[in-house]
């Protein structure tokens, strides 16, 4: 059997999935590292824009830098206390909760057999317990608790990278033989998802805080924690919102009732139509988008990979992967089989030495 030459396409291809393999194995194995690396990374992606908006401003970099930093902190350490406290309320009424909506669940069933409609009753509850919703919420919110104990690790990572983001630029440039042109995808790479992160991280706190207002005017429970995580899972297109309001429409049925669960629900989907069709897309523009499908494999990949976190980060690690793709001629085209629609190439110089 003759052995295919290093330059094959079936070679490359074959060594490409060996690496990501290797890669994917490697990121699991560190998942303990990688998890508070990644939310760095992340929060430190969202934390560039106000930072470069203060340099523009002639601010010095250090100053900008710990003015950003200061609030990020007072961000995060409020979010945290409130995790905490919510959780351990919400923990210590589960069992009440479930309790009551099993009794909900057998009651709707009953009714439905006394319309003449065969249930089976205990087949139903042991495939589908909406009960069984309310326990994933306390695991997932303990699981991202867990990880925000490391605030330290992770806030020291962030100072470090927004600091060594400013001399980077510099660094490229000695690289590189022509930087004005080898450089050019590079900063429209970074620029895409600097905008990226920034219009989705406004258009996700602006969701968390209707959702948060419209569960208080209703009197629903815990509705800042709802509120917070409707802020994370909208990260999650089409399929983050859905999950974002299973938990909120059950707790409100064993509270309030099933009227008040509809206007829950609606409320939800009033949110998250006006948001994600209206005015996300008006500043996000058809470029940076991902099919339904990709959401939710990147969603069960993610989430397999890094654990919660994973499944939080899942689309903006996706969606950087596909804005690095599209800035290559030779991959835009898996970028296109990512995205919904068209995907912009990015306009290469060839000829600089005009600047």
């Amino acid at each position: 059997m003759s052995e295919l030459p290093i330059g094959h396409p079936a070679s490359r291809a074959l060594l490409v999935t060996a690496a990501f393999v290797v890669v994917v194995a490697g990121i699991k194995a560190a998942e303990a590292i990688m998890v508070p690396f990644l939310l760095a990374a992340f929060i430190a992606t969202v934390a560039a824009t106000p930072v470069h908006w203060l340099e523009a401003r002639r601010c010095p970099v250090a100053l900008a830098i710990t003015l950003v930093m200061a609030l990020i902190v007072l961000v995060l350490f409020g979010i945290g206390l409130l995790i905490r406290q919510s959780v351990a309320e919400f923990l210590e009424s589960l069992p009440f909760y479930q309790e009551r909506l099993g009794e909900l669940t057998l009651g709707a069933i009953a009714f439905v057999q006394r319309l003449g409609i065969e249930v089976n009753g205990e087949l139903l509850t042991d495939t589908f317990d909406p009960a069984m919703a309310l326990q994933m919420v306390g695991t997932t919110l303990r699981g991202l608790g867990g990880v925000l104990s490391n605030g330290f690790l992770i806030l020291l990572t962030v100072i470090f990278i927004l600091a060594e983001a400013s001399s980077f630029p510099a660094k490229l440039r000695r690289m590189f033989d022509d930087p004005d042109r080898d450089l050019s995808s590079f900063v429209q790479f970074a620029d895409n998802v600097n905008r990226y992160m920034g219009i989705k991280t406004t258009v996700s706190a602006a969701t968390g805080l209707l959702v948060s207002v419209w569960l208080a005017i209703l009197g629903v429970d815990f509705a800042i924690l709802w509120g917070l995580i409707a802020f994370m899972l909208n990260y999650v297109p089409n399929i983050g919102s859905i999950i974002a309001a299973i938990p909120a429409v059950l707790l409100a049925i064993v509270q309030l009732g099933p009227f008040d669960a509809a206007l829950v629900a609606v409320g939800y989907v009033v949110v998250n139509m006006v948001m994600g069709s209206a005015v996300e897309p008006r500043f996000m523009g058809k470029g940076l988008g991902l099919s339904t499908l990709v959401v939710f494999l990147s969603l069960v990949f993610w989430g397999w990979v890094l654990g919660p976190v994973g499944m939080l980060l899942s689309v903006p690690l996706t969606m950087t992967a596909k804005i690095a793709l599209a800035t290559n001629t030779s991959t835009v085209w898996v970028a296109h089989l990512l995205g919904p629609g068209e995907v912009s190439v990015p306009a290469v110089p060839t000829d600089t030495r005009s600047r």
